[in-house]
């Protein structure tokens, strides 16, 4: 490491790391973007040369060997996860990896192992997390003034237009609630502070056998439930609400709201307070603590052990759905944090 901050590495030219996190590693005040990495190398040089980035490898094994990078952004299919987060720990670099951290608990869990065994940080990208208005959400959900907790509702939707995109591949890990109904369980998770109990979900199968469409419900031991839907075949929509006793709030454009200031309307006894929340660039922020934590030896808000705990619901709502809406009991336990 440098006296400039962490060093990255991108394994992929995938396009979220083209549209969202590479910029944001480029603009962070504690990090720099040094090379990228293609199984195709007239691939990786030509995005090298696009994007400003100062070197370029025709392999993902020749990134890890490079010892002037020392962390490494993973937008590979979800399928890919695991195999090179750990090839990645085995190679001494910290990794942050897009979502979800794997394709189900128990690979969380081995790639958390490999990360504490190698001595280097492993975190899920949900960049959401690092913004303003969803800390705002939170404290003010976990604050006591919307009284008992009693209700989440939340929506994640798309719509897909290639038939051909990686999120419609089974052995890819594609599917709705991998791709974006995993925020409406991460979240709701979150809110709550604690573990379902248990689940329920159906399911819409596509023309190549993910779910297309998911519904879910978690039920948590105080009583509150979290109601949320999915889709890759549907109109953009992205809504978190939380309710209590006394009050309730809403968020909409919950997940990707773009830089611009947010606006969170409480609604009390038919009264509604807005909650002014200022811009920010949520990418940015979540490159910045992980980069923060590496160089510090700091720990990191959000560990794999986090992600395990989602991915247990996750594979519990999958359970269900394939038993048609059965109640699922959530197995174990994991952190919220």
């Amino acid at each position: 490491m440098t006296g400039a901050g962490i060093r990255w590495g991108v394994l992929s030219t995938a396009n979220i790391g083209r549209r969202a996190v590479n910029p944001a590693i480029q603009a962070s005040r504690n990090g720099t973007l040094v090379s990228v990495a293609s199984r195709d190398a007239g691939r990786a040089k030509a995005f090298a040369l696009e994007h400003g980035i100062p070197r370029h490898e025709g392999s993902y094994e020749a990134l890890l060997a490079d010892g002037d990078v020392d962390a490494v952004y993973i937008p590979l299919p979800n399928s890919l996860h695991k195999e090179w987060s750990i090839k990645s720990a085995e190679a001494g670099k910290h990794v942050l990896c897009e979502k979800p951290l794997a394709l189900n608990a128990t690979e969380c869990l081995e790639m958390h192992a490999a990360a504490t065994a190698n001595g280097t940080l492993l975190m899920e990208a949900f960049m959401y997390r690092f913004h303003p208005r969803t800390e705002r959400l939170i404290a003010l959900a976990q604050s006591g003034s919307l009284g008992d907790l009693r209700s989440i509702r939340s929506t994640f939707t798309f719509k897909l237009l290639s038939a051909d995109n990686i999120r419609l591949k089974p052995d890819l890990g594609g599917g709705a609630l991998m791709d974006v109904g995993c925020y409406c369980v991460n979240v709701s998770r979150t809110l709550a502070g604690a573990e379902p109990v248990d689940v329920q979900a159906r399911a819409n199968r596509g023309p190549s056998g993910v779910d297309a469409e998911l519904t879910g419900m978690l039920r948590f031991a105080s009583g509150l439930v979290a109601h949320f839907d999915c889709a890759l075949t549907m109109d953009r929509r992205e809504f978190v609400e939380v309710a209590g006793t006394d009050a309730s709030v809403t968020m909409e454009s919950s997940f990707v709201p773009g830089t611009e200031g947010a606006v969170l309307v409480e609604r009390r006894e038919r009264v509604e307070r807005r909650h002014e929340v200022p811009g920010d660039d949520q990418y940015r922020r979540m490159v910045e603590h992980f980069a923060d934590c590496a160089l510090n030896r700091t720990p990191l808000r959000h560990t794999a052990l986090e992600a395990a705990a989602n991915m247990r619901v996750i594979d519990a709502l999958y359970r269900s759905a394939r038993r048609r809406g059965q109640t699922v009991r959530v197995s174990g336990t994991g952190a919220t944090g």
